[in-house]
């Protein structure tokens, strides 16, 4: 009987707790003694993202949340790009990604977005160079295009002519999944065919982020119980690992081997077709100052796989969503894709090239409308390494941790205007019909300062294809039955998929 009355007065706390969170939502949030502000974030972590962004709103852009006291989780989170820029780039070498990043992340080992100061630094210099090779570039046109063509309208055809419905989420993902595996290791898992077969590295890979994302928001005491009791998220974490490490290492010792047979003259060299990245690390020979061994090339690949199939394929799916919203701006992307066309060419099938979507400047801007409303990863965070004071007047000290919300600095109407939450391609096109500069530590979907992302032009490339591929030679009618809405994750993924039914334009 003790036993049950304490329940009780646990699960009244409780809801006397959630009560006062329902009645403070005009306000900033409340905080508890003991358990600090953490029912409303459990009342809100559904809607993580729009409570982020109105919380933000209403404490001019900067607040601190307050964890309970035993979970060391009070976190200062900010979307004001003055501090932003500061954290960023002019006092870059302060605020590291830190430790308790590493941590958060362990599954991305050493990896590029895990490593901070010299580490960081020499994997960016070699990475920067194996892209900008003339020979990387050339594998990256040649396998978007083929992909584009024999894969990706491959199966839109398909589905089009069978009038099915079809999570489009899930085919950008079997696209992005395939062409980064084939760019970063050199072999092709042909996710994307019509019988959509099982992706046990995407399903692992999908299986960590979620896993990852509660470790933001729980103390760690309840995630070191759950790996102790090997139950929940943890759980699913570790096996996911497990299968993320035996794939990888079925592809470098694969690779080893492909190469030591060429070494050996049994099998003729040809790199006119270009080189995967997994190769130039291994063959690499000026010094790089890295050991490319088993673990840093299992790490780079992770770290690379995780980078490119999810960021493009989240950004495909919120902009082909919103264009389907706004038959104005499908129209004028249409309009601007046919002017590079003869007049006998166009209104039939058609498929772009590369260099004719490249300087297109109404699909760009239509992108990176889509990116500033949903940006692929949409929150980030760092440590400071000394105390200091952020730009807006908050100190910062080492125990806490600092957290954008990408999400939110696209929505606040200071920053962008009254009519931010519309999707108007226009607010990226200057009065000379140019592209407007905004700068990285307002938008900030390809990271700030010295971290600004590698892969952004591989990026747009493969955006622009597939946009173009799809938008001039479909209809995309999305399924009102399945509610289009952020699931919760650390990648901007859908809830529930883009569901939708195609039709071919030009019949």
């Amino acid at each position: 009987m003790a036993l049950v009355s304490v329940f009780e007065a646990v699960l009244a706390l409780i809801c006397f707790l959630f009560l006062c969170c329902l009645r403070n939502k005009n306000r900033s949030p409340k905080s508890f003694p003991i358990v600090g502000m953490l029912p409303e974030l459990i009342l809100n972590i559904h809607r993580i993202h729009d409570w982020c962004t109105e919380t933000f709103e209403r404490c001019h852009y900067t607040f601190l949340f307050n964890g309970p006291w035993f979970a060391k989780m009070n976190i200062l989170g900010t979307c004001d790009p003055a501090n932003v820029h500061y954290i960023m780039s002019s006092n870059f070498n302060n605020f590291p990604k830190g430790p308790e990043f590493k941590q958060l992340f362990d599954v991305l080992g050493d990896g590029i977005f895990n490593t901070d100061m010299d580490l960081w630094r020499k994997q960016r210099i070699v990475a920067q160079e194996f892209m900008r090779n003339h020979l990387f570039l050339k594998f990256l046109l040649m396998t978007t295009r083929d992909k584009v063509e024999k894969g990706l309208i491959h199966v839109i055809d398909y589905v089009a002519k069978q009038g099915l419905v079809v999570n489009l989420e899930d085919i950008f993902q079997r696209f992005t999944f395939d062409t980064t595996c084939i760019l970063v290791t050199g072999y092709d898992p042909k996710c994307l065919s019509l019988e959509f077969p099982e992706a046990p590295f995407s399903k692992a890979l999908d299986d960590v982020e979620e896993a990852i994302f509660y470790r933001h928001v729980r103390p760690q005491s309840f995630i070191k119980l759950q790996r102790w009791l090997k139950m929940g998220q943890e759980q699913k974490y570790r096996k996911a690992w497990e299968v993320l490490d035996d794939i990888m290492t079925k592809y470098i010792c694969q690779k080893r081997k492909e190469l030591d047979t060429r070494t050996k003259g049994l099998v003729s060299e040809n790199g006119e077709d270009g080189v995967d990245l997994l190769t130039s690390y291994i063959t690499e020979e000026k010094p790089t100052g890295l050991k490319c061994d088993d673990k840093f090339l299992r790490d780079t690949i992770l770290n690379m796989m995780l980078a490119g199939r999810d960021t493009t394929s989240s950004a495909l799916t919120w902009f082909i969503w919103l264009v389907s919203r706004h038959p104005i701006v499908e129209n004028k992307i249409i309009e601007e894709l046919q002017s590079k066309l003869p007049a006998e060419e166009t209104k039939k099938r058609r498929l772009f090239n590369a260099e004719e979507v490249k300087d297109l400047v109404y699909l760009h801007g239509a992108l990176c409308e889509a990116l500033r409303l949903y940006p692929p990863v949409p929150f980030q965070h760092k440590e400071p390494l000394k105390p200091d004071i952020l730009p807006s007047g908050h100190p910062v000290h080492p125990t806490m941790k600092i957290l954008f919300s990408l999400y939110a600095m696209g929505r606040i109407k200071s920053f962008w205007g009254e009519d931010c939450l519309e999707f108007k391609p226009e607010r990226w096109i200057n009065e000379r019909g140019r592209i407007k500069h905004e700068p990285s530590y307002k938008f900030m979907s390809f990271n700030a300062g010295p971290r600004t992302c590698l892969g952004k032009d591989v990026a747009f490339l493969q955006m622009k294809a597939v946009a173009s591929a799809i938008i001039y030679n479909y209809r995309i009618h999305v399924s009102e039955e399945t509610p289009v809405v952020p699931a919760v994750s650390i990648i901007l993924h859908t809830k529930n998929g883009l569901m939708a039914r195609i039709s071919t334009r030009w019949d």
